[in-house]
């Protein structure tokens, strides 16, 4: 059986510091044609105004986008200081994906966020929505298709690699898992914490696609990864995995992306806890995208320009320090000074991970559709 996936995020601190992480399934938009460009859209075709941009930057205000997430802090007080802006303020509402996209159209009479961060998975959404505008940056010629909106208002700008956080001494002696099949064994049934729910998850539609790749399939096959899904879902833990629950050994191990695991392990070594990160043999490059908001042009200079900034060398410094990969370093375009990789894992365990060529090339629905007749229903 042939299937496509895409996904959606769960919202950025619950990722990060693990008080939730599963979402309950949540119905994917149905697609829809983009709407005629609206009177404000032809903003949108004006080059960005950059005494304009300092002012409506001086409060930058986002929706899951905390400066806790992939060191977005950081990156935002770089962009302003760019702008010669010297006391800006941030303020986000954490919310996932889907969440931030339909926010965007029912605010759209009063639009408040410059812009969200979202799995690439929903770009596509995004532009069928209709929330993001008609525009792209200058370096977005740079970037391939499927990491660049089609009609215009979103970029790819890092990746994570969905891998695993282990409790080492959750296993009572036992070897260390390190690979997807290894999680398969006898010992750990009932001690594997779940990434999510792949109808509402980005995390978990993300795994997902790197358990087809495992397993010999690919973004176009993902039959492969059904039938490992179907398997591993047997030993999951009964309870939602937290960062709690890996504190407690309740479960062994939790699937996550590797800058969220290398946090957790972070965490754990101060409470004494022996942790690490597995990178799982064959995996995938999964990356987030800067969606930006079509409806508020009082501040689409700064826009603009933060959508450019986004991919800059000193934005991609700064998630690099997170342990985020920016975009255009997986693709070959960009290099990193050696402090912002400096808490890196070595290069060498990544070197089994695929670079997907094209993310918007995968439908949201159909792997909904997968999981609940296939995985599910199987």
């Amino acid at each position: 059986m042939i299937f496509d996936s895409a996904g959606s995020n769960l919202s950025r601190r619950r990722l990060l510091y693990g008080t939730a992480a599963l979402l309950g399934a949540t119905a994917l938009p149905v697609s829809r044609p983009v709407p005629a460009l609206a009177q404000d859209d032809a903003a949108w075709q004006t080059p960005p105004d950059e005494a304009a941009a300092a002012e409506q930057a001086q409060e930058i205000v986002t929706y899951g986008m905390p400066d806790d997430w992939a060191n977005y802090g950081e990156v935002f007080k770089g962009f302003q200081a760019s702008l010669g802006v010297t006391n800006g303020i941030h303020v986000d509402t954490d919310m996932s994906s889907l969440e931030e996209i339909t926010k965007f159209d029912a605010e759209k009479a009063n639009p408040s966020a410059m812009f969200a961060d979202i799995g690439l998975l929903w770009g596509r959404v995004a532009e069928e929505r209709g929330v993001v505008p008609p525009y792209l940056p200058p370096v977005a010629e740079d970037l391939p298709e499927g990491y660049k909106a089609a009609t215009g208002g979103w970029v790819a700008t890092f990746a994570g690699v969905p891998a695993f956080v282990v409790n080492v001494d959750a296993l009572g002696g036992g070897e260390v898992p390190q690979t997807w099949a290894d999680l398969l064994r006898e010992d750990l049934k009932g001690k594997v914490g779940s990434p999510g729910d792949p109808r509402s998850s980005g995390t978990a539609q993300t795994t997902f696609l790197a358990w087809a790749y495992a397993n010999g399939g690919d973004a176009s096959n993902l039959g492969p990864g059904v039938e490992f899904a179907k398997q591993v879902i047997n030993q999951y833990n009964a309870a939602d995995a937290s960062a709690d629950l890996l504190e407690k050994g309740e479960i062994a191990l939790w699937m996550r992306y590797d800058f969220n695991c290398q946090a957790a392990v972070t965490q754990l070594a101060e409470k004494g806890i022996n942790a690490q990160t597995i990178i799982p043999g064959v995996s995938i490059y999964a990356p987030s995208a800067l969606m930006c908001n079509r409806y508020n042009t009082a501040k689409k200079d700064a826009i603009q320009l933060f959508m450019e900034y986004v991919v800059s060398d000193e934005a991609a410094a700064a998630f690099a320090k997170f342990g985020a990969r920016p975009i255009r370093y997986i693709l070959g375009q960009q290099d990193l000074p050696d402090e912002a990789t400096a808490n890196w894992l070595p290069e060498e365990a990544y070197a089994d991970v695929v670079l997907v060529e094209d993310f918007t090339a995968i439908d949201a629905n159909t792997i909904s559709e997968a999981w609940d007749a296939e995985v599910l229903g199987g």
